[in-house]
């Protein structure tokens, strides 16, 4: 077949080293707090927002409504997270983390930094110019970033 090679494109690239530095990293906090990779995701997002809903933390995340609803529920069962009604809106629950769920954060940040920061050394001297591409593709319009249709 002409052309074509799926190990050298970018897209497909990046889908698979995302997937397996998300799975190195998970298995650190799994190990110490039971929790899966949505529920991170979610406690991630509440250590930096506060109280927010659903529907932001699927914003932000980029997880279906539904993992964000079900990885929720677990953390509220684990006492790491709480939700109540809004104040503004009766018929949306807002999410924020417990005592519990900021301790959890508070242990974990170190981790976390020392993890990013191995697996910055593994990239080496290209190490700050991933990271600046990295960025430039998490902030640009979709529009202008992607072929429509792909």
């Amino acid at each position: 077949m002409g052309g074509f090679a799926l190990d050298t494109f970018l897209p497909y690239q990046l889908a698979v080293v995302a997937r397996r530095v998300s799975l190195e990293y998970s298995k650190l906090y799994q190990q110490r707090f039971g929790i899966s990779i949505p529920e991170w995701r979610v406690v991630a997002h509440l250590s930096q927002a506060g109280a927010v809903s659903v529907r932001e933390i699927h914003d932000r995340v980029d997880m279906d409504k539904s993992k964000v609803s079900r990885a929720a529920a677990r953390l509220e069962q684990n006492g790491y997270i709480q939700k109540t009604t809004s104040a503004t809106d009766r018929r949306l629950v807002e999410l924020r983390l417990t005592d519990k769920g900021e301790a959890m954060v508070r242990e974990l940040t170190p981790i976390a930094q020392a993890f990013e920061a191995d697996v910055m050394r593994r990239i080496g001297d290209d190490a700050l110019a991933f990271r600046a591409g990295l960025e430039t593709l998490m902030h640009s319009n979709d529009e202008d970033s992607h072929v429509k249709g792909q």
